[in-house]
Order: structure tokens, then sequence, then C-alpha cells
């Protein structure tokens, strides 16, 4: 089983009426047989999307998939979209069995603050979602997510602060959003491996927006001190029901980025998997070659690429023998 994750930038359908964060027709027909061409190329059973714009732009891309592939596709779209549109989604080839949404921050955890006016928020920026698909040897649970980004936002519409206090704020809410988020996600996980990860085949992929080695992104891992790459990596114990493990050390170092920023590559995107799958795992990339031209690299100004075909980020995936 191949599980890729891939954040799709912008997946909105055509402006009708000259909307500014809308494609053109034709962009967005390049953009649809730019994606086509990558996933027909991977041959994925379960696509995990980001920034999907709306359903109607999902169904365009199973229907061009379905045209493509000779796989007979079936796509879940999340319901909890931010307030640009952008929701998580799946596409797969396999039996889906059940569908879950996950929304809310965690029971004991207060609202989160959001801006200088001091709102706050007991839900997810953008919801997550979870599937259960049929295997080769049984049920595998696969939940994606798109966490809050990295990239700031001030108010106005702004993309550059007016000083240095203001991007310290906007700081510290990206970061206390994305690590409430992160753990409205584990506690998710933890529903569904209800302490039988040795049994429970679960694989929790997306855009968690910040590198390995972030706490965001280790927090969603459980116990520590069985990372891959460290002594106790398949030393069985007790954390082994709960833990989660990011497949992000078996990419090879030259290709262990799904992103360019300012020029530098950095792996935002993950894959991470429970520990009855963990020795099944025969192969995890970040495809980043996956179109034939370099990943562009990108700013703290998402602007000027809200016309552009393609994505700004890699597929990530995972060879499972399941």
């Amino acid at each position: 089983m191949r599980v890729v994750t891939w954040n799709v930038e912008n997946l909105f359908t055509p402006s009708t009426t000259g909307e500014p964060d809308r494609p053109s027709q034709e962009v967005y027909a390049a953009k649809l047989r730019t994606l086509t061409d990558v996933v027909a190329r991977l041959d994925p059973q379960v696509l995990a999307l980001q920034e999907v714009g709306d359903e109607r732009a999902l169904d365009d891309l199973r229907e061009t998939l379905e045209s493509a592939t000779a796989g007979g596709w079936v796509s879940r779209c999340s319901r909890e979209p931010d307030g640009r549109g952008i929701r998580v989604a799946f596409l797969t080839t396999l039996d889906v069995l059940e569908t879950d949404d996950v929304t809310a921050l965690p029971p004991g955890l207060a609202p989160v603050q959001v801006d200088d006016a001091g709102r706050t928020t007991d839900r997810m920026g953008r919801g997550a979602l979870r599937i259960r698909v049929q295997g080769g040897l049984g049920p595998v649970d696969v939940v994606t997510a798109h966490l809050k980004s990295k990239l700031l936002s001030y108010p106005g519409g702004r993309f550059a602060p007016r000083d240095e206090v203001e991007r310290a704020r906007a700081g510290a809410f990206a970061l206390f959003r994305r690590a409430a988020e992160a753990a409205a996600l584990r506690v998710a996980v933890d529903d569904v491996l209800r302490g039988r990860g040795r049994e429970q085949a679960v694989v929790v992929c997306g855009d968690l927006n910040d590198t390995v080695e972030a706490a965001t992104t280790q927090l969603l891992q459980g116990p520590g001190g069985s990372e891959l790459g460290t002594a106790g990596a398949l030393v069985p114990d007790q954390g082994d029901a709960h833990r989660l493990w990011n497949v992000a050390p078996l990419i090879d170092d030259h290709r262990r980025f799904s992103r360019v920023y300012r020029g530098r590559g950095e792996l935002i995107d993950h894959v991470l998997v429970s520990r009855a799958l963990l020795e099944r795992v025969q192969l995890a990339d970040s495809a980043v070659d996956a179109t034939g031209a370099p990943l562009d690299s990108v700013t703290e100004d998402p602007r000027p690429r809200v016309r552009t075909p393609g994505s700004d980020h890699a597929p990530v995936l995972v060879d499972l023998d399941w």
C-alpha cells in the first residue's frame, strides 16, 4: 500500500467574476494536468491532500485521475475549511469503511488567542480528517491534517509587520494555534489507537508546517525515546501502545525536504506510523522531482502564487507491506 500526502496549493475552481484568489480556466486546466500526471506516476492507493479549495475542485481532480489511470477513485472531503476556504481531503482506490472529522481542541485545553483583538478559538483552523480503508492485511486508519502556517499574516491582509513587536505577537499567535492543533490531532489519534498501537494500523500525514525537530511535530509522536535512528527505535516497550514514528529519517538526506523557503529546503510535510506498521515500511521518500522541475522557492508572501499551476510542495510518500 502506498500512501502519499501532498499540499497541492490553492486548488480552487476557476474564477467566474474575477476573484483575485481564483485561477483562470487555462491555469486551472494546467494545474489539474500537472497534479494528475504526478499522481499517476506515483500511483498511490491513498492520497491525502491539503489546500483543496472546494468539493468541486476535488471532484474535477478525481475525474481527471479516473481518465488517466485504471483505478476507480473515491473521495472524502473535510467539512471544516478555514477562512480562505481551503480544506483537507482524500482520494483513494481502496474501500472506505469509515470517515470522521476532527475539529475541536481537546478537553482541558483553554481556547487559544488568535489576534491582537484578543479573539480566541476552541477549534482547529482547518479540520483534520480520518478515513479507515481496507488494506490487504486489514483495516488502516489514515488521518490527514494541515496545521497552522508558519507564514505569518497581519491585519488588513498584510504579510509584513509594522514593527518587530507586531511580528513577535503574530508569531506567538501562530505557534499557539499550531501547538493546540497538534494536541487535538494527537488526542484524536489516541482515540483510534486505544492503547493498541502494536496491532492497530494507523498513518498520520499532512502539512504540519514545521520540521521534524519542532515541538509541535514531536508532540504527535507521543512517548519519546524510540525515534528512528536511535538505539531504542525497534526495542519494544510500553510506549509502543501509543507511539507514532515519523518516517522522515528513512528519506535520503539529499531529498529530505518538501518545500523550499528562501532557497533553503525544509521538510514540513510528514508521515507518521503506528508500531503495527513500523517494520512494514518498505520505502519513504519526498518526491522532490515529481514534476521534472525543481520546487519553486517561496517567501512570506503567498499572493504571487495564487494563479500558479502545480504546487510549491513536494509529495511525501510511504510504501507499506500491508
